[in-house]
């Protein structure tokens, strides 16, 4: 009688020889297969000198396929989002769509599994098989198709009931950014679908980002009031990123009333100071300067400090002249850029501002520190 290790020495053996080439060469190696026919499958192949990389490369054989859809797809939803500012000039606001990207492929994944495997002994490469099957992929898609469309409501009945600004532009804002992956998951359902139809959501994205600016432009305004050296310039780029962000943008000086030149009602007020001064520094090529900007952002109607924005640096040229040029450059970046960016960031809920508390002062107090350069950021 053939004992029981005998049997299961054997049996791993031919398990053994079924990896390595023994086995014929499966039908899905060049194409379909019987096995796991197209209609219920959504299939990938790899092939890779080892196990591991054939069935990495199946698994990106079959996110490939929702990626290019998804590819093609973000043209569109890239043509919705543009907000128009007030500078006559048309600028393009993008949501994060490598993010969208690399959710769909996250959720792929999720759904797709290593379904066969083999060895080719005579070329020594390895082939496998990944695949998603097609119905219970679709009722996962279609469950969070469902979710979103739940949120997406939610959040549009808030914005048109609210009466605060604020929550009325971030509740518009979230939507869009919701319905965008909620197309995104509407791309794969079609991919899988024999149909190549998706159900079509209750918001379209450009009507939502129509909405968003609009109100943007009537409703709420950012008024920019800076002071200092070489202010005018760090101004208007504060400015141009204000409007790139898709914010209307009120005046540069206080009012009684909260109102600016342009008629605009202020809801923000960034006050802030820009300063330079040369650095004594011993070197015999080069002249230096040092630069900080400081800015408190303010919510006019409470009177309410909201956050503070500062930075500094140092720049260095061939002549004094030069160096003030390239720092002009530099906080126009980094300071009116970030600045913009954040107070975006704020309004559209994506970020909480920095406290005033919380921020070094990017410009020294010390007469004796700015005379010896010592940095201050």
């Amino acid at each position: 009688m053939i004992s029981l290790a005998v049997v299961l020495c054997l049996w791993l053996t031919l398990a053994d020889c079924r990896w390595q080439g023994q086995r014929i060469r499966p039908s899905w190696v060049e194409g379909a297969s019987q096995d796991f026919p197209p209609a219920q499958y959504l299939t990938g192949v790899g092939q890779a000198d080892s196990r591991s990389a054939a069935e990495e490369q199946a698994y990106a054989a079959v996110s490939k396929i929702f990626k290019v859809e998804i590819d093609a797809q973000s043209k569109d939803w890239e043509s919705y989002l543009v907000v128009e500012g007030r500078s006559h000039a048309t600028h393009e606001r993008r949501l994060a769509l490598e993010k969208i990207t690399r959710v769909s492929t996250d959720k792929v994944v999720e759904n797709v599994r290593v379904l066969d495997a083999w060895f080719d002994a005579k070329n020594r490469q390895y082939y496998a098989l990944a695949g998603m099957e097609k119905a219970p992929a679709e009722s996962a898609f279609m469950e969070r198709i469902r979710e979103l469309d739940a949120t997406i409501a939610a959040q549009v009945t808030e914005a048109r009931h609210t009466p605060d600004k604020l929550a009325r532009a971030r509740n518009l804002k979230r939507a869009a950014n919701n319905l965008v992956v909620r197309e995104a998951y509407n791309t794969d359902l079609r991919v899988i679908r024999a149909s190549g139809h998706g159900n079509p959501p209750g918001y379209r994205l450009a009507d939502l980002m129509n909405e968003l600016e609009q109100f943007l432009a009537g409703n709420l305004a950012v008024a920019v009031d800076l002071g200092g050296d070489q202010a005018e310039p760090v101004r208007r780029a504060l400015i141009e990123g204000l409007t790139r962000e898709g914010l209307s943008v009120a005046g540069s000086s206080r009012a009684n009333d909260g109102r600016h030149g342009d008629g605009l009602r202020a809801d923000l007020l960034v006050s802030g100071t820009i300063r330079m001064w040369p650095l004594d520094i011993r070197d015999p090529q080069f002249k230096y300067v040092r630069w900080c900007g400081d800015a408190v952002i303010e919510e006019v109607a409470a009177k309410r400090v909201i956050g503070a924005v500062s930075k500094g640096g140092r720049e260095g040229h061939l002549t004094e002249r030069e160096a003030v040029a390239k720092a002009v450059r530099v906080m126009q970046q980094e300071f009116s850029s970030d600045l913009a960016h954040s107070i975006a960031g704020y309004i559209y809920g994506d970020m909480e501002l920095p406290s005033a508390a919380g921020t070094p002062a990017g410009c020294p107090r010390d007469e004796r520190l700015e005379q010896s350069g010592a940095p201050h950021q």
